[in-house]
């Protein structure tokens, strides 16, 4: 009839109506981040094994029976990663500091994904000794921190040296390391805090458990080398 009002516009087919409240809304905004912090991880991840198959062999990453990097026997090497978490980073530049490498282990998208990191010093000279103790919080990290930095070579001070990784041993895990260093002569109160492993939640610093029995003051031992006698601190 004239007049009448029109009928409302059928809704595009397909298309969901609009959350009835800010409430929903919210959540659905939610559910979509979260949605697609799935797809990019997805699509990261499919581009890491792309460039991993296209410049390096499969037997070239690690598995979970490998020790010090060497690949295990095939039988059983698609297994899970087992409590595998701690990884060794060798060749790097002796005048990196702990802050360089957490710095580099951040800025390569590592931020929240390691729990422990120790950097081995000469106490005497503050220069590290080439290699540096990382646990990443979950096996699933593992593979694409070997990619990362196995070869890796873009050092924020000029050096040649290029990074390699390999499994940590035999100290495997967290707790593993906290034993392994929470009565260490590193830990002792005379040893610059600079020089000592760190424990991380959430790419937040924590507190190092305290001592079980009274660590010991460190050693300085004598070694001969073409310059003369120096100085290394025993670890």
């Amino acid at each position: 009839p004239v007049g009448a009002p029109s009928p409302p516009p059928s809704p595009l087919l397909g298309v969901s109506p609009p959350p009835a409240d800010v409430g929903s809304l919210l959540s659905e905004n939610a559910r979509l981040s979260a949605e697609n912090a799935r797809l990019r991880e997805s699509a990261r991840l499919l581009g890491l094994q792309e460039r991993t198959s296209a410049g390096r062999g499969a037997a070239d990453l690690p598995r979970a029976g490998a020790v010090d990097g060497r690949a295990p026997a095939r039988t059983g090497e698609h297994c899970a990663t087992e409590a595998r978490t701690t990884v060794m980073l060798r060749n790097v530049p002796n005048n990196y500091t702990r802050a360089m490498l957490l710095g580099m282990l951040d800025d390569e998208g590592f931020a929240g994904c390691y729990d422990f990191l120790y950097l081995p010093v000469d106490f005497n000279s503050g220069a590290c000794l080439g290699y540096a103790f990382v646990n990443l919080v979950d096996p699933s990290f593992v593979e694409r921190f070997w990619v990362t930095f196995d070869g890796y070579a873009r050092w924020l001070l000029p050096s040649r040296k290029v990074c390699r990784v390999s499994w940590s041993g035999p100290h495997q895990g967290l707790e593993a390391h906290v034993a392994r260093y929470r009565n260490s002569p590193v830990m002792h109160e005379t040893v610059r805090d600079e020089f000592k492993p760190v424990l991380f939640s959430n790419g937040y610093r924590m507190a190092f458990p305290g001592p079980s029995k009274l660590p010991r003051a460190p050693r300085i031992r004598n070694r001969g080398d073409a310059g003369g006698r120096r100085q290394r601190a025993e670890r």
